[in-house]
């Protein structure tokens, strides 16, 4: 399963040093706008220390760690749903991705520009959304338009998608995300189809810099009304430093500890940020283990054992008779493995074999 995170936000955020760190794929970072103009894509091990857990249990030869896609993708600028810097080719790389990551900088450094000259969370977060709410604006708009001939000629699906774009035209306008809309069973094939940009699942990476004046560690009130909107809105949100995590990228990851805190750093953000991700994307992990591969497979939460088996192989949900189940902690105390049938719904953390 191939799920993908865009990694957005305005110019001289950090978002290429942030995806360095991330990926350990080099990308050009520099310190002026549309430093990265095409997009880089780097698959992430998304960190569990159950996988291990289980490969040294079983001894195995082999350990594949579940993985998530994180997208660079060039600094939006204000004006960008009208075209403004290199704004359709931007939101046309956003479109194609599952979810959104957007970067905010609360920082503040002399040396290192910010497009409007003034370090505000918040205020960048408002651009950034309103750019992808007129983007979305204008996507609902002619749709709407392009629906008016069946709506008129009173066919059922036309006026059933009619009454759900009317909805989402109304909160856009609004400034609301397209995700806050509340789609019926009817209506939710419709929103799928539309792509919209804000009906995308969001987090927020709040990147800071040791060294540097972090509105965090100041208890500025720009930190606190930033902390508000998430706190109101719901959002997930985490807290990084891109520019110690791409240091310690190529570090063994014994010593990062160490090297973390003679930089001034505490906490490592980036194994946080792609568990966050992960979750965002509302993935969970099941295993097979064995002498040859432990191995840490994604699927939908939700998903049951016959849906779940096509992580392996597609095959599985057809030929699917049964599944040998049992939760990871119980599996290294050598407990009982119970038979489970189609209606199973995998749990996170179970280390399940497929009977075909």
């Amino acid at each position: 399963m191939s799920l993908s995170i865009g990694i957005v936000g305005l110019p001289n955020v950090g978002k290429s040093t942030l995806f360095n760190a991330l990926t350990k794929k080099s990308v050009l970072v520099a310190n002026y706008p549309f430093a990265t103009i095409d997009p880089s894509v780097g698959v992430v091990a998304v960190p569990d220390e159950r996988l291990n857990k289980l490969s040294e249990f079983s001894k195995s030869i082999k350990t594949v760690p579940a993985a998530i896609e994180f997208v660079d993708i060039a600094g939006l600028v204000k004006g960008a749903s009208a075209g403004e810097g290199l704004g359709n080719q931007f939101l046309s790389n956003i479109r194609e991705t599952d979810a959104i990551a957007e970067v905010v900088r609360i920082f503040e450094d002399d040396n290192i520009i910010h497009v409007d000259g003034k370090i505000n969370p918040l205020k960048d977060i408002e651009v950034i959304n309103l750019e992808l709410i007129l983007a979305d604006l204008e996507t609902v708009s002619k749709r709407l338009v392009n629906l008016g001939r069946d709506i008129k000629a009173g066919k059922k699906e036309a006026i059933l998608e009619g009454k759900l774009v009317e909805k989402l035209k109304s909160l856009l306008e609004a400034g609301s995300l397209a995700s806050t809309v509340e789609a019926d069973e009817f209506e939710k094939p419709f929103l799928e189809h539309l792509h919209l940009l804000t009906s995308k699942p969001f987090m927020y990476v709040l990147n800071k810099k040791a060294g540097s004046k972090n509105l965090d560690e100041i208890n500025d009130e720009r930190f606190k009304a930033l902390v508000k909107f998430f706190t109101d809105s719901g959002a997930k949100w985490v807290i990084v430093d891109a520019g110690i995590e791409q240091e310690l990228k190529d570090i063994d990851e014994k010593d990062k500890k160490e090297f973390r805190e003679g930089l001034g750093a505490k906490d490592d953000g980036i194994d946080n940020l792609i568990k966050k991700g992960y979750e965002l994307l509302n993935l969970i992990t099941y295993f097979t283990t064995g002498v040859d591969e432990t191995r840490a497979w994604t699927i939908i939460r939700g998903w049951t054992a016959p849906e779940a088996g096509t992580a392996i192989h597609g095959d599985f949900k057809d030929k699917f008779i049964r599944a040998e189940v049992i939760s990871w902690s119980e599996f290294l105390k050598k407990g009982l493995v119970r038979t489970e049938g189609k209606e199973y719904v995998v749990k996170d953390g179970d280390v399940v074999e497929f009977k075909i």
